[in-house]
Formats: structure tokens, C-alpha cells, sequence
């Protein structure tokens, strides 16, 4: 039997012969992504950079035959679908979903991203009726969403009301691109919804006049991210950095509209969504001070006593984690701790009790992502406190990257007894990787499993602060090893 060593993904969409859009962009996508792309050709387009000039669709028989090929032998993890042509294409794809029990990404390809009328009335009413209850995640642009709910969209606020209907309607989940509505703060808007849950992400404007293939990347990005096994949210936000860095990085092959570059795996802050629950506000946001340099070694402690013993030997920065004690004991805890960050000159943070480091005057406060939803981070803001903030995946960077901290907290990087861990220990690989996207523009700390023996290697990637809890409260001599740590980090800077 064939060993799997690479995801599948199909594309079922139409063929582009300018090689900007369709199963041309798709493939190209999916090689960036490191998975293998299988293609079922629903239509032939005569097109270049400027003009659609012709539509030839699939007969039936050539459909199923494609589609009876790669089930027989190369079945897709993930199937992703473009443009269907007719009525007769998206009844035969709705047949074979049916029975298909994958993820399904559908891009509506209806109006093109230069506005061109690519499919008919009674196409969107057909995939409406027998697609839309089939697909997982719906990623229609503007006129797309406004020809699916047979009304416009007049502009961002709008939005949040027409994905929620889109999902009544039938689909699982819904993104609804802004690419067509607004720009706010120099940001374009996409929202994301199930019916219940939902986010805004928002990313820079870019200012480019080759757009072409923009939804077809984003779809098979995200399409591709899935098959390798991120979940939903974090393949969104590496779809949308992915796209925004072809857009920035495309350029213009004949008259019209370049095609959004493939140049692999985002790798730049600049490229990446900020994450929100709400339409981001217009204007500016809250800010946080910075952490006045490297957090260094970074002991988390559950009592104002081991923040004592540790900053006498040196340490600067500190957190405490409370997690037995309420009322007037948790408030005198707090304001202990707090009273000894200023005696010793040490960066003390607090962990999630906003409204007591607010009003003990800490130095600053660390929330975890189940805490933000919760928190006023603007009263955070308001009273000049640093703010830190967990993260363990592309989802919960994103959201961080939407607040702009004083510092990044990123981890697990190795299995970790402290707590249940809801992810899997991210790795060096993936440690590096955060550090070389945010480590220009935040202050970044590694947490998670981290003991001597491993803080050489996770500082050889790069981070310059590691946070510990039991490496140090359980060790046999915490001062010793707080010696040898900041030794070691010392070194690294």
C-alpha cells in the first residue's frame, strides 16, 4: 500500500489560461503550502490579464470521469472549490460531497475580483439550494455575498448581519471579504462567522494594482493550510497573511491586472491580520508602554514570597500567579508583590487580576487568551500598565498582534506539568519561526516545559527570554539555578 507523505487537496474549478486565477493560482498555492494539489477541470476559460473572453464548460462525462479518477486513488483531505460553470456542474459536484466527509472550502466564483460577471442568476440560486448546506466554509467577496442574499451590502457595518443570514441560509461557516467595501485605519476587513462565533481580520492595505487570483489564493490557502492540519481559525489568518503578502509582492505580466504573487510561506509581521471580536473601531487604539528592553529570565510564581526570594538574587522580572486565594487575602497578596517590584526595581506582572493590579499600581498584568474576552483592555491602557499576552497559535498571535502588547508570551514549546495544555507543544522550529515574524516589533518571551537543560537550545533561536515555573520552584536550589540561568541568558543577548 502507498504511504501518505504529503496531504491531498483538490481543486474542483476552472481552468484560467492566463495563469492568474483558477486551478493555475490554486496549484501554485498548494505547492507553497507543501501539500499535493489534484485537480477537476469544471470549465476552460479564454482569458488574459484584461479580458474573460470565452467559457468552454466540462461535459458531464469528462466531470465524473476526473472526479471517479482521484476518488479511486488519490482522495482528498480537503476539497476546495472555484468556479462551476452551470447548473449541471454544481449538481454533479453537490452529488458527490454528499457522500464526501472532508472539508469543503467553496470560493462562489460569481463576480470576478476586477468586478466580471463570471456565472449566471440560476447558477447562484442552484448552488444556494444544493451546494451551500455541503460547504464547510463559504468565501465570497462583496458582490458575491450581495448576489447570494439578493440584497447590497452597504458597507462594513453591515456585514456581521449579512454573514449570519449567509450561514441561516445553509453554509457552516462564512468569510466574507472586504476587499470590495472600505478601507478603515488603512486596513481591509474580513469577517468570519459560524452563526455563533465570529472575528474580524484585518490586514494593511495594499495599494497595488494586481489583484488578479486574490480569492481563488485565499481559498486554496486555506484549503491547504486544513489538509495540514491547522484548525479552521489559524488557517484563516495564514491565508489572509499569505494573500496580502502575493498582493504586496505581485507585479504586472501583461495590460491589466497582475496575478497576487506564490512565494511561499509568509515570513513578515507586515503581512499578517490583526485578530478581533468586534469591527475595529475608527481611530486609534489603545497602547501599551514597552517593557523598557529583554524580559531576560522570567520566573512565575504563585506567592508574593517567592517573588522576594527571587528578585534578592538578581531577577528582574517576574509574574504572579495566584491561583487558592480571593477577597482581602488575594488584595494584600497582590499589593505585597507589587510593593517589592518597586524595592527592588524589578518588573512585576500580574497575572489575570486586571482590576487589583489597577488599582495597587503594578507594573503591568498578563492575561491569557480566556481572559481577554473579559478584561477592559482599554482601562488596562488607561492606567499605564504594561500588558502581556499568552498565545499558542496563529489565531491567538493574530489576536495578540490586534491589542500590540508590551510583550508576547509564546508556548507551549515542550510538554508542560504546570497546567492542562488545550495544544500541541509548538517546538523549536515553530519558536523560531514566531521569532523571526514578531521579534523585530515585540518583546517575546518562550514559556512551557523549559528547564536548564533545554533553555540553551530555546535560546539559540533567537528569543531572549525564557519564563519558567517549575524549573525553578521545584528545583533543589531555586538560587542556584536562577544563577545559572541568567548566566546563560546573559550570554545569549
Amino acid at each position: 500500500m502507498a504511504s501518505r507523505k504529503k496531504p491531498i487537496v483538490w481543486s474542483i474549478a476552472g481552468s484560467d489560461s492566463g495563469g492568474g486565477a483558477g486551478i493555475q493560482a490554486d496549484l501554485a498555492t498548494f505547492h507553497d503550502f507543501g501539500v499535493h494539489g489534484c485537480t477537476v477541470v469544471t470549465a476552460i476559460t479564454a482569458q488574459n490579464s484584461f479580458a474573460l473572453g470565452h467559457v468552454s464548460v466540462t461535459p458531464r462525462r469528462t466531470l465524473a470521469a476526473q472526479i471517479n479518477a482521484l476518488d479511486s486513488d488519490l482522495q482528498a483531505d480537503v476539497i476546495k472549490l472555484g468556479m462551476l460553470a452551470d447548473d449541471g456542474v454544481v449538481t454533479m459536484v453537490a452529488k458527490y460531497l454528499a457522500s464526501y466527509i472532508g472539508f469543503v472550502v467553496c470560493d462562489p466564483v460569481m463576480v470576478s475580483s476586477s468586478g466580471g460577471e463570471l456565472s449566471s442568476t440560476s447558477l447562484s440560486e442552484c448552488l444556494i439550494e444544493k451546494l451551500l448546506p455541503r460547504c464547510d466554509l463559504l468565501t465570497p467577496n462583496l458582490g458575491e455575498a450581495e448576489a447570494i442574499l439578493n440584497r447590497e451590502i452597504a458597507g462594513l457595518e453591515e456585514v456581521e448581519r449579512a454573514a449570519a443570514d449567509i450561514v441561516a441560509l445553509g453554509a457552516r461557516s462564512v468569510l466574507i471579504k472586504g476587499g470590495h467595501l472600505s478601507a478603515r485605519n488603512n486596513e481591509r476587513h474580513d469577517y468570519w462567522s459560524d452563526g455563533v462565533d465570529g472575528f474580524w481580520l484585518s490586514g494593511a492595505n495594499v495599494d497595488t494594482f494586481n489583484t488578479h487570483g486574490t480569492g481563488c489564493s485565499l481559498s486554496s490557502a486555506i484549503a491547504a493550510g486544513l489538509a495540514r492540519g491547522y484548525a479552521l481559525p489559524d488557517a484563516l489568518v495564514i491565508a489572509k497573511a499569505y494573500v496580502s503578502q502575493g498582493l504586496r509582492m505581485g507585479v504586472q505580466l501583461g495590460g491589466g491586472p497582475g496575478p497576487v504573487a506564490h512565494v511561499g510561506w509568509p515570513q513578515q509581521l507586515i503581512d499578517f491580520p490583526s485578530l478581533r471580536r468586534r469591527l475595529p473601531a475608527d481611530g486609534p487604539r489603545p497602547s501599551f508602554p514597552s517593557c523598557d528592553g529583554e524580559l531576560g529570565l522570567y520566573p512565575v510564581v504563585d506567592s508574593a514570597d517567592w517573588i522576594e526570594r527571587l528578585l534578592a538574587c538578581g531577577v528582574k522580572t517576574i509574574q504572579l500567579r495566584v491561583k487558592d486565594l480571593e477577597g482581602e487575602s488575594l488584595r494584600l497578596e497582590i499589593a505585597r508583590a507589587v510593593a517589592l517590584g518597586r524595592k527592588f526595581a524589578a518588573r512585576v506582572f500580574i497575572n489575570d487580576y486586571w482590576q487589583l493590579a489597577i488599582a495597587e499600581g503594578a507594573y503591568g498584568v498578563h492575561l491569557g487568551q480566556e481572559d481577554l474576552d473579559i478584561a477592559d483592555i482599554a482601562a488596562i491602557s488607561t492606567a499605564g500598565l504594561r500588558l502581556g499576552v499568552s498565545t499558542h497559535t496563529y489565531y491567538e498571535v493574530a489576536r495578540a498582534h490586534g491589542l500590540r502588547p508590551s510583550y508576547i508570551a509564546i508556548g507551549p514549546v515542550y510538554p508542560t506539568t504546570s497546567k492542562q495544555m488545550a495544544y500541541n507543544p509548538q517546538g523549536l522550529m515553530q519558536l523560531r519561526r514566531w521569532v523571526g515574524i514578531l521579534g523585530a516589533d515585540y518583546t517575546l518571551t518562550a514559556i512551557g516545559g523549559i528547564d536548564i537543560k533545554r533553555a540553551r537550545a530555546v535560546l539559540q533561536t533567537g528569543v531572549k527570554s525564557i519564563a519558567m515555573i517549575s524549573a525553578i520552584t521545584q528545583a533543589e536550589n531555586p538560587e542556584a539555578a536562577v544563577a545559572a540561568l541568567m548566566t546563560m541568558i546573559e550570554a545569549a543577548q
